[in-house]
Formats: C-alpha cells, structure tokens, sequence
C-alpha cells in the first residue's frame, strides 16, 4: 500500500495543509511535497504517519458520536 493516497485523502477530509501535515506529524514541513516527488519514508516514519491518521479519525468518529448521541 502506497502512504501518499492515504495521506491525501487525509488532507482533502481535513482540509489540513500538507506542510502543516508533515510539521505536525515528522516535523518536516516538506514530508507530503517529498512524498509527491518520490520520497518512500522509513517504516517507523510510515508507521507514525499512519498512526497519527488513525488517531483523527478516532476522535473524529468519537466527536461525531457524542454529537449524535447529545441530539437525541
């Protein structure tokens, strides 16, 4: 599985701004620009990203939930 399609899906749903994306989570603003042109991370670097993905949508689900969950 290639990281970039997961990490610009993430973008798009979270209107995040790919450098802000790679400061937030590698601490390098250029990490999605790099993806872009080729770059293939470290597994831990990979396992990171991925990770900090997993965890938005969590609370983002969680969020949704309790939303739902308060309007009825």
């Amino acid at each position: 599985m290639s990281l970039l399609p997961v990490v610009e899906r993430h973008l798009r749903a979270h209107s995040v701004p790919p450098s802000r994306f790679g400061r937030l989570v590698t601490g390098d603003p250029r990490f999605v620009f790099d993806l872009r042109r080729g770059r293939e991370p470290r597994a831990a670097t990979r396992d990171r990203v991925l990770a900090h993905i997993a965890r938005t949508e969590a609370v983002n689900r969680q969020k949704k939930e309790m939303r739902h969950a308060s309007a009825n």
